[in-house]
């Protein structure tokens, strides 16, 4: 089966793959449509690695995703041919611990499309459970479903967070992520969010949606600009999007006295931290990998209307373009956000 295979650092291939093809009593073979291209897809494609996963063979890029279901096992009731639908890219060992806590995305054994040695989807059909699939409605289009997966990063932060109604937030960092947590903050209860970053397109393209402000980094200290909207108090809640060590160095300085500060961005090296900052204001740290139990919340608000991803789709190219994509997104233009893939342009 033709596929985006990463080779090895920086090379990219169209190529022929030997993917798994058998169809399980519990599985549905899908169709793909569109597949998003993530940080991470990126970040494997320029470093070869994202801290203790490397990789050593190649692999099939891509994880965020929508198609069609095509065929469905024998013991799936809940899906059948023809339904549209997006995908949880992760797969936890039902019997582990860390499944039975409800904590499946810290899962040691969890297996995640596009994670060395794991196989992602930018290939034209796949198998995955029927559990980890869920239908989209009518409303909701393929470039959406292939979004509820990075919105899910952004409800996980969120519930992480538990906000408390009329609750005054910070986002550092206005990438995908970043706004992506801005909307859920949103969604649910902070009455405004506060976002950071040095990319002047994109903070704009995050105005564009009512109860977000921006912070431009190079105009204004992030410490000063919170001071002035907080009567200097600061934030009830701070999401650091980012990675970046100068972010984290000053994010004590902008929480308020008793807040929250949610860690959701992954440095790609150590970074210091102020721990006496964060003592003396006897703040609350909460830290986010991927997401659990929230993908079909997620899904849910935007099929009520509630959240609206599509703003945020910068381009989109055919599969046979795919390559190209990878290279634009290598650049890191600033006014991009979310680059997409079509793979099956007859389904609309």
């Amino acid at each position: 089966m033709k596929a985006l295979v990463l080779e090895r650092v920086g090379e990219l291939n169209l190529r022929d793959i030997d993917l798994p093809a058998e169809l399980g009593p519990d599985d549905v073979r899908i169709r793909l449509h569109t597949v998003g291209v993530c940080g991470s897809d990126v970040h494997y494609y320029t470093h070869g690695r994202i801290g203790d996963f490397i990789v050593n063979e190649p692999m099939v890029l891509g994880h965020e995703a929508a198609g069609t279901v095509i065929e469905t096992g024998a013991n799936v009731t809940n899906l059948k041919a023809g339904d549209r639908v997006c995908m949880e890219p992760g797969i936890p060992d039902p019997r582990s611990r860390a499944s039975r806590l409800g904590i499946y995305n810290v899962d040691p054994a969890v297996t995640f499309w596009a994670t060395p040695p794991v196989h992602g989807i930018l290939t034209p059909e796949t198998i995955h459970p029927a559990s980890f699939t869920y239908k989209m409605p009518d409303n909701v289009s393929f470039a959406e479903g292939a979004m509820v997966e990075p919105f899910a990063v952004g409800m996980q932060a969120a519930a992480r967070a538990r906000i408390t109604p009329g609750d005054t937030a910070v986002v550092t960092g206005c990438g995908t992520i970043g706004i992506m947590v801005a909307l859920a903050a949103l969604a649910g209860g902070c009455s405004r969010v506060l976002i950071s970053d040095l990319s002047d397109a994109k903070l704009k393209l995050a105005e564009t949606y009512a109860g977000i402000t921006g912070i431009n980094l190079r105009e204004t200290d992030i410490v000063s600009a919170v001071e002035g909207a907080t009567d200097g108090w600061g934030a009830d809640i701070v999401f650091e999007c980012s990675g970046a060590a100068a972010a984290i160095r000053d994010i004590f300085k902008v929480v308020r006295p008793g807040g929250t500060v949610v860690l959701v961005g992954l440095p790609p090296e150590p970074v210091a931290v102020d721990i006496a900052a964060a003592c003396s204001r006897e703040c609350r740290i909460e830290t986010v990998f991927r997401y659990a139990n929230v993908f079909d919340r997620a899904l849910a608000l935007i099929a009520a209307g509630k959240v609206d991803l599509t703003p945020l789709v910068s381009d989109t190219y055919r599969f046979e373009d795919s390559i190209a994509a990878f290279e634009r997104a290598a650049e890191g233009r600033a006014e991009d956000v979310k680059l997409q893939i079509v793979l099956d342009e007859e389904a609309g």
